[in-house]
């Protein structure tokens, strides 16, 4: 039983929960960690540890609706992730994983329940539906810290929001089947209530989806409107379908959410944006409420058998899963093996499996109530699991992102060019990008990676894998372009990652831009013009190594006149300092300046 302690006032206690979660997200961030790990600690520490935090005392009946209404905003923005045109080559591997992954997971998780976990025929169809869930809100932070290639980081996050609704449906039929063997119930009305819920969900959502992209590409709603109304609209229909057919909302605000992914509104990113800062507060809500109403008396009642069934789902159940679903694609092994051996569960099998397992004991069914326990061993076994290892199993398999960090420079001159050979030479991943095709030439001939097109064009978002890229250095001609370039990158790539070269009468009032707009300063505000020349005169970037013999101090002393452009550490860190305050002494670093050449100059240690 939870600790007893005194209560919070529902205010404190949905602010606690807010500190609680962002914060674990912020430390875990810190500490280079997955966040859901900490997350799951901290509402179990507050909650059933310590007592003070118990939801249905603290904050009382709003507790279930506040979880389910944050579930759907979760699946909603998860749906808006779903672009058809982002799939390409990964198309073939969701459908397989969806049409028969769903039903054969749904089989082998009700295998792994009943010979596993021990549970009853009734507990284990209903609870193995729940299960072909693998968890968006869990999926999402993991493929942002394992900078997995593109097509396996697509399957994995399809499957996660597409079998999301599946798998709670799922759970709903196999409840409607019980429900009617044991109340003696009516199979055919329960059958058609069913059916008629799944179409109202369906219905439902494209309707909202459909009158939104209208009412936002027609002008009915003004700017500042489109967030709120978004959120209204998936309230309205999460609560329609839901009142007809229970945890048939989820289905709805999915295809809603799919709807307007694929709508290609101007408006899109803006309003994706905000979903997806909403959503990491939601995501951190649910899982310290989740966490924190867990009883221990129930998880004490679980025996070796709980640890058999995690072991028969991770091990069995998910590899033979996908492996049979993917059988007969054009898929290498390696990314089969990934996504096999990745299946962590999130939120949505808590909530569901919670809501599930008192449902089936009001019925009569007592094994029931190891549903909810054995849903958050489940959890928190795959995620401390997947939250550790799919970044080195990524690597390990070759599917991560080639290569450490690099930069990618947008504009293709002649000294831009140049700059890209530096970081070559320097063994820092480079890409140079460029409209004009002939600006490009010079970079082709010296072997290094190029891509010809728009670099915020629909082409480049399939062409170019950008988590191979940890900065961008807007370079082109064009201020206005580069200032879009930041711009428009800057929430992806992080505002202090992108940077652009200065612009012309930057600073002059007439021409200053809010701090909102564009990149951070690139080699000590110098304008393309500025660097044109004196790239123009003989100068050159190079690459100078520090010892404790020849520092910074000497470096700057040798060469007064150069400019900063970056720090290189010892493991292949980069740094775009302001200027070289700051810049240490660290045995192993090396600095890239742009300086004249002094070809009369005596050589300077590690090839300055």
């Amino acid at each position: 039983m939870m600790a007893e302690g005194a209560a919070l006032a529902p205010v404190t206690a949905i602010a606690l929960v807010g500190v609680l979660g962002v914060g674990a997200q912020l430390w875990a961030w810190r500490m280079n960690i997955p966040a859901i790990v900490l997350m799951l600690a901290a509402g179990f520490v507050v909650g059933p540890v310590l007592g003070l935090f118990d939801p249905a005392r603290d904050i009382g009946p709003l507790t279930t609706p506040m979880i389910a209404i944050a579930v759907a905003i979760i699946l909603f923005e998860g749906g808006l992730t779903l672009s058809f045109s982002s799939l390409r080559d990964a198309a073939r591997g969701v459908l397989r994983l969806v049409v028969i992954g769903a039903p054969l997971g749904w089989l082998l998780s009700a295998l792994a329940l009943h010979y596993g976990a021990g549970l009853g025929w009734e507990t284990a169809a209903v609870f193995g539906g729940i299960m072909i869930v693998t968890g968006p809100t869990v999926i999402a932070p993991l493929l942002r810290g394992a900078r997995l290639s593109r097509r396996p980081a697509q399957l994995l996050q399809w499957e996660a929001i597409v079998n999301d609704p599946i798998g709670a449906l799922a759970a709903v039929l196999a409840f409607s089947v019980v429900q009617v063997i044991y109340t003696s119930a009516d199979g055919a009305e329960a059958a058609l209530h069913l059916g008629v819920g799944i179409a109202v969900a369906l219905i439902v959502g494209a309707a909202a989806g459909a009158l939104l992209v209208q009412s936002f590409r027609r002008g009915w709603v003004p700017e500042y409107i489109k967030v709120p109304l978004l959120f209204v609209s998936v309230l309205a229909a999460f609560a329609l379908s839901d009142a007809v057919l229970h945890e048939s909302g989820l289905l709805a605000v999915t295809v809603m959410g799919i709807w307007v992914a694929n709508s290609d509104l101007p408006s899109f990113t803006e309003l994706r944006r905000f979903k997806e800062h909403a959503t990491v507060l939601l995501v951190s809500g649910v899982f310290i409420l989740l966490t924190a109403s867990l009883d221990l008396e129930t998880l004490g009642a679980l025996t070796w058998r709980a640890a058999l069934f995690v072991a028969l789902v991770v091990l069995v159940a998910r590899p033979l899963t996908v492996f049979v679903s993917l059988l007969g694609t054009d898929l290498p092994w390696r990314e089969r093996a990934l996504i096999a051996f990745t299946g962590p569960r999130g939120v949505v099998l808590v909530a569901v499996a919670g809501l599930f397992g008192e449902r089936l004991q009001q019925i009569g069914i007592a094994d029931a109530e190891l549903v909810a326990p054995l849903a958050f061993v489940l959890v928190t076994v795959t995620v401390v699991l997947h939250g550790f290892t799919l970044a080195p199993m990524a690597r390990f398999l070759g599917v991560a992102a080639k290569g450490r960090p690099g930069v990618l420079l947008v504009g293709g001159s002649g000294w831009a060019t140049a700059l890209a050979e530096a970081f070559h030479r320097a063994e820092v991943p480079v890409l140079i990008s460029d409209a004009n095709h002939l600006r490009l030439r010079g970079a082709r001939e010296l072997g290094l990676p190029t891509f010809y097109g728009d670099i915020l064009s629909e082409s480049a978002e399939h062409s170019v894998e950008l988590a191979q890229y940890a900065t961008v250095v807007a370079l082109s001609d064009n201020d206005a372009y580069n200032t879009l370039v930041t711009t428009d990158l800057a929430p992806e790539f992080g505002r202090e990652n992108v940077l652009q070269i200065k612009r012309e009468g930057a600073d002059t009032a007439r021409h200053a831009l809010p701090a909102t707009l564009g990149g951070r300063p690139f080699a000590q505000c110098a304008t393309h013009r500025e660097m044109a020349q004196l790239f123009a005169q003989g100068w050159e970037f190079r690459v100078t190594g520090l010892t404790e013999e020849y520092g910074v101090d000497k470096w700057r002393a040798d060469r007064p006149e150069a400019r900063l452009i970056a720090t290189i550490g010892p493991r292949g860190t980069l740094r775009f300092p302001g200027d070289d305050d700051g810049i240490g002494n660290a045995e192993g670093l090396r600095i890239l300046h742009f300086s004249p050449a002094k070809k009369d100059r005596q050589p300077v240690p590690q090839g300055a």
